[in-house]
């Protein structure tokens, strides 16, 4: 019987590999299982050749940070669409709905980690920048249209994606539903926003 010849993998292809595996597993359990031994499991490959790939594990976790988070921000850039306060609606709706636990425990776990690791502190700092830029966008859209009337549209951003994040991360602790926490938080919105009742809320 013959041996099954093995394909010689690219540099570049064996790095791909590698970083998918990762991803996988970080969606499945977490940053915190990412070691050189499980994600070698994963891709089918052995730890000296994750090594060799990726020769500092801090800098794998933070681009698997940054891949699995950046991935869920492009995601939710396609499904909020329509005027801004069906956006604000729609994106409260999206991140607080079922089925992103993984994704919040990567950025809980960031968030915990980041303090000990330079490369995933500054991953976290990008992300949630593009996330406040994303947000800032919706509200800066609703001034312009006269239907939002703060002055200071940064400034609610960050503070949006605070209670979207509390909410998440507190439902992940307690291991509840966060989405019956959305329309209230589309009501504390409207006031935040300076919209009229309805605004937001009737998206």
């Amino acid at each position: 019987m013959s041996t099954p010849q093995r394909t010689r993998k690219s540099p570049e292809a064996r790095a791909a590999e590698i970083q998918r595996a990762a991803v996988a597993l970080a969606h499945e359990q977490g940053l915190a299982a990412l070691t050189l031994r499980s994600v070698a499991e994963r891709a089918g490959v052995t730890p000296a050749l994750v090594a060799h790939y990726r020769p500092s594990m801090d800098a794998l976790v933070a681009e698997v940070f940054a891949d699995v988070v950046g991935e869920e921000l492009a995601e939710v850039r396609t499904v909020v669409a329509g005027t801004p306060g069906q956006r604000l609606a729609r994106l409260f709706s999206t991140i607080l709905g079922d089925g992103r636990d993984d994704v919040t425990l990567v950025w809980v776990e960031a968030w915990a980690h980041g303090r000990r690791n330079p490369a995933l502190s500054a991953a976290i700092d990008e992300q949630m920048a593009a996330w406040q830029a994303f947000v800032t966008g919706i509200i800066v859209d609703g001034c312009r249209d006269g239907v939002f009337t703060t002055d200071d549209p940064d400034a609610v951003a960050w503070q949006l994606l605070g209670m979207i994040d509390g909410l998440a991360a507190h439902a992940l602790a307690r291991g509840t539903d966060s989405a019956p926490f959305v329309a209230r938080l589309a009501r504390a919105s409207e006031v935040l926003v300076g919209a009229e009742p309805g605004t937001v809320t009737a998206a």
